[in-house]
């Protein structure tokens, strides 16, 4: 009969031209509420990670890659030098671990023969440099390193090293001190104060006979971008 091709259905049709309709579930609220519970546990353990970095990130941007050029008044040591596998022993002749030198900023003398009037004063520059920190002294230590066969302290210098805040005396043998710290040209180890960081890395040396007043500028200037890296002195 004429027209009845016409009463063909829609979807029918619709079937015939290869088109299908799909139809999409809704997201399971549980499952959003769980993966919307681990992203801010993810988000909040990476705030709490910068948070703690961000002294350390501060202070080796400011003197690693922003440096001070002509401010500062040590001479900065880039990169850094990391603390090397040393022998060190106290007076008594103990091992003592090299890692135990880390957590702290380490003042740092080296003396490699008897200690005389310029060594004396070289001591007591430490100990002074320390005091005019103020309230941030206790973030630093003093070391002094012996090479092991220079001469044995004194009874006086030993009662004098341990007086207050006492100095941190420890041997090593002379090769490794000297493949470690380097003296500026034409001076000789005991002529300078080597700075270390808390991550135990050699990263300033001082001139020669020091202007005090001037070296404590650089020293401030380091404990303010340290601030969170502080331990109890040794």
């Amino acid at each position: 009969m004429s027209g009845s091709n016409s009463s063909v259905p829609a979807a029918d049709k619709l079937a015939d031209q290869g088109l299908t309709l799909t139809v999409h579930s809704l997201p399971d609220p549980r499952s959003m509420a769980e993966s919307q519970r681990t992203l801010r546990g993810r988000l909040w353990m990476l705030l709490v990670v910068l948070a703690c970095a961000a002294p350390v990130v501060a202070s080796y941007l400011t003197f690693y890659v922003f440096k001070p050029q002509g401010k500062a008044y040590g001479e900065l040591i880039h990169p850094p030098i990391e603390l090397p596998t040393l022998q060190l022993q106290d007076l008594k002749g103990q091992s003592v671990p090299a890692e135990s030198l880390k957590g702290q900023w380490l003042l740092t003398l080296v003396q490699e023969q008897a200690c005389d009037s310029a060594c004396e004063h070289r001591l007591y520059t430490q100990r002074q440099l320390r005091e005019m920190l103020g309230k941030e002294r206790d973030k630093v230590d003093k070391l002094l390193l012996l090479p092991e066969d220079a001469p044995e302290p004194s009874a006086a210098l030993r009662e004098a090293l341990a007086q207050g805040v006492g100095v941190t005396v420890l041997r090593l043998p002379r090769e490794q001190l000297q493949a470690w710290l380097k003296p500026a040209a034409g001076q000789g180890l005991q002529d300078h104060f080597f700075l270390m960081d808390p991550m135990g890395r050699w990263m300033l040396r001082a001139p020669s006979n020091p202007e005090p007043s001037k070296l404590k500028r650089d020293l401030s200037r380091l404990l303010k971008a340290s601030a969170s890296w502080d331990q109890p002195g040794r």
